[in-house]
């Protein structure tokens, strides 16, 4: 048998229940991986006595005859914007540096009782704020691919989950949770050569989730491949009264519903995402995209989203206006970091919390947010973006009279090498390019692997789906993986 660590969610869950291997020995063998694999910086925190736990949990019951969890005994990273009970849970960020929540969030509940153990939690951009992850309090995490050709640079995993891209591409986890507010969990997807799924706006609780832009906050399961994406999204999603932007809808069995036949469907191929400047490589693997959709039996029809070059902009007014608002609470006197010297008074102590707690990108943020919100500038750029975020849902609509699903590329280039894009706040915004539009008008969207670059580096696919409609976004997704038969993985250095 192969290395247990080599074994997706689905191979572990299979091989646990029909007693192949233990989940005990599931659970040492990734926790030998984590310990081995620090170089990356994927985890703030390691938790092999969760895993275990969990292991054991799963072992005794099979052993008494009893029906196993859906992911009994499976070990999982939890990234750390997710509170988990008595474990630090940071956002990796200073300011919350120490904090061991006492409750547990909806997510990471849902998946401990379905049975999955906890290796760890994953480093991320700072309050989720990053495409590089370059912006955590923890230090950068390091993708496990290298360039070919002898550059031996260390590259971006993305951001802001590039501790769960890392971790997944590297093998030392089968599958983490992300979260995506602009493409946090695509754009990492699609710089490690993983798949990664936001769900519809609502689909998974944000309760206990450290808030970033409440109105576009989305948690999501990355992993290896699609199927493993429905099993843990499956778990993950469900209606949550604690969340009141929660969906109060049936989970759809997912898994079970899998199919890569695209038979009766129609593709659009929206005209605006052909941005200029975009390399041939991307072009190149768009086209084969379209390829493989229409080899699964889709029809291709190029569709019109006229407000796309206008969503970068909205966006990054509507995010860091909630982000204000949502980090206001950070000030040094209910929980997390003080900065407290003789003399100072209340205003000083402030200011003294948030110098030293929040990182710059963080602050460049909050900055910006207070700016669009002021008094004299909320009507000139807060309301003038959500009229634009309207406008970009509706063409979103208005597609969907022609086609059921999109096509787009992930990114607009494959991972970048740390520090290289880092001086260019403007540059490193560019990343999210193509997944912001989703993220407004809060639709299921989806990054699976299709090829590599000219340097040996993962290029991801996007599939864009209708509200609620994680069905056809799952199945258009195993249709372009089985037809790009997508293997690469990163040599081992670390």
């Amino acid at each position: 048998m192969s290395d247990i660590t080599d074994l997706g969610i689905a191979q572990l869950r299979d091989g646990i229940r029909a007693g192949t291997f233990s989940a005990r020995e599931v659970a040492d063998a990734f926790i030998v991986k984590v310990s081995r694999a620090k170089a990356l910086n994927a985890f703030i925190v390691e938790t092999p006595d969760h895993a275990i736990a969990a292991a054991k949990e799963a072992d005794a019951a099979r052993a008494a005859g009893e029906t196993l969890r859906p992911l009994a005994g499976v070990p999982i990273g939890m990234k750390d914007l997710f509170a988990t009970k008595g474990v630090q849970t940071t956002a990796a960020s200073h300011m919350l540096e120490g904090f061991k929540p006492v409750y547990e969030s909806t997510v990471s509940q849902r998946l401990w009782d379905a049975g999955a153990g906890m290796l760890g939690k994953l480093n991320l951009d700072q309050f989720a704020m990053g495409s590089s992850n370059e912006t955590s309090y923890f230090g950068n995490v390091i993708s496990p691919w290298r360039r070919g050709g002898g550059d031996n640079a260390p590259l971006a995993p993305g951001g802001s989950s590039g501790g769960s891209s890392a971790a997944i591409a590297a093998r030392i986890v089968p599958g983490a949770t992300g979260t995506d507010t602009g493409g946090s969990i695509r754009q990492p997807a699609a710089f490690t050569g993983i798949s990664g799924i936001k769900p519809t706006y609502g689909r998974c609780s944000r309760w206990g989730v450290v808030a970033f832009a409440s109105s576009l906050d989305q948690a999501g399961p990355m992993a290896r491949d699609v199927r493993d994406c429905a099993i843990l999204l499956e778990s993950m999603a469900g209606f949550d009264p604690k969340d009141s932007t929660s969906l109060e809808l049936p989970v759809p069995k997912w898994e079970a519903g899998l199919s890569s036949s695209l038979r009766g469907k129609k593709i659009g191929i929206p005209k605006e995402y052909r941005v200029d400047g975009m390399p041939e490589e991307i072009e190149a693997l768009w086209q084969r995209g379209i390829d493989w959709v229409k080899d699964a039996g889709a029809d291709v029809v190029e569709v019109s989203l006229p407000h796309t070059r206008y969503a970068l902009p909205a966006y990054y007014i509507i995010a860091p206006a909630e982000a204000s608002s949502n980090l206001a609470r950070y000030d040094g006197v209910r929980y997390g970091l003080r900065e407290l010297a003789d003399g100072q008074n209340l205003q000083e102590m402030y200011a003294a919390t948030r110098a030293a707690g929040f990182g710059d990108e963080v602050k460049r943020r909050i900055l910006i947010g207070t700016y669009v919100l002021s008094a004299g500038f909320y009507d000139a750029y807060y309301t003038q973006a959500q009229k634009v975020r309207t406008l970009i849902a509706r063409d979103f609509d208005n597609a969907w009279a022609q086609c059921d699903l999109l096509l787009t590329p992930t990114a607009p280039s494959a991972a970048f090498a740390l520090g290289e894009k880092s001086a260019d706040p403007l540059a490193m915004y560019l990343n999210d390019v193509f997944t912001v539009p989703s993220s407004l008008a809060g639709l299921p969207a989806m990054s699976v692997p299709g090829g590599l670059d000219k340097s040996g580096l993962p290029l991801g696919l996007q599939i864009i789906g209708k509200p609620l409609d994680e069905q056809g976004v799952l199945n258009a997704g195993l249709a372009i993986e089985e037809r790009a038969g997508f293997t690469a993985r990163p040599e081992s250095w670390w």
